[in-house]
């Protein structure tokens, strides 16, 4: 946990950080009754949030997103809309698509109180929903178990269960394609999995995910992946918050670790002296 770092350090030890395919975010429901089927709607819930205070409050231990995946990387293309905090866009937005402060829109988001990648969830959602506030978005939480809402996530934004929600705070990886990018952006019409929680349904989302599926080259693959991020950027599949830096307290005995970009560690060049 964040809060732990000053004390560890003070004792001497260290602490490591390092970005690793990971994004902490909210699935979007397009079904019928969402208000996320407007994509002036979904712009404004991604320029509504305040990333440098969350990243702040979680004591520097995160980075803000722009995307699904971190600037730099090779998917991550070139975006033509700035998804970034600005608060008085939202609110233009927000007010092209009908809402205002006599009108906000109203949602529902299934989220957890820990689990998995999560940093702080509860804290890092009641930020957003303040945000959210400020610009005319009235949010809701419908909070359970991390297992739960797994369960929740799987079933899809249509089940019964899940009727009258509009997100899900289901946090992400990107170590693969697959899961990173083709599986929630594909729709069922195109082949798509069950990583598409919310019916996302995009023509040309559909086409460049078919062709990278098709593409055996690994840079001409990282190129159409970029194509496909930049495009999904620019139509705000997904609400993305922040990246997850994975830190760890070592001992101050330990010597030679390397945190990796990844969940997988090396631990054979630690020593202990």
């Amino acid at each position: 946990p964040p809060d732990a770092a000053p004390r560890i350090r003070a004792a001497g030890h260290n602490v490591v950080t390092n970005a690793y395919p990971h994004i902490w975010c909210h699935h979007l429901s397009f079904t019928p009754d969402s208000p996320f089927r407007d994509l002036r709607v979904r712009q404004a819930a991604n320029m509504a949030i305040d990333r440098a205070a969350m990243v702040a409050m979680l004591g520097g231990m995160a980075l803000p997103a722009k995307g699904m995946v971190n600037e730099g990387h090779p998917w991550f293309g070139r975006p033509t809309v700035d998804l970034s905090y600005d608060p008085d866009r939202a609110k233009r937005l927000l007010a092209e698509a009908g809402f205002g402060p006599r009108n906000p829109v109203k949602t529902k988001f299934i989220i957890s109180p820990s689990g998995s990648g999560q940093m702080q969830p509860l804290p890092m959602n009641e930020l957003i929903q303040q945000n959210y506030r400020d610009v005319g978005i009235e949010l809701e939480f419908e909070v359970m178990d991390w297992e739960a809402l797994r369960t929740r996530r799987r079933s899809g934004a249509a089940a019964p269960e899940n009727r009258g929600l509009h997100g899900i705070n289901n946090s992400w990886a990107f170590w693969d394609p697959d899961i990173g990018l083709l599986g929630p952006a594909q729709s069922a019409a195109a082949g798509g999995s069950g990583f598409n929680w919310g019916g996302y349904s995009d023509a040309k989302a559909d086409e460049l995910c078919l062709k990278a599926r098709q593409t055996f080259d690994t840079a001409a693959q990282d190129a159409v992946l970029a194509e496909l991020h930049g495009h999904l950027v620019d139509q705000a599949m997904w609400i993305w918050v922040v990246h997850d830096v994975n830190p760890r307290g070592l001992s101050k005995r330990l010597s030679g670790f390397v945190q990796a970009q990844s969940w997988m560690q090396d631990v054979t060049p630690i020593r202990v002296g």
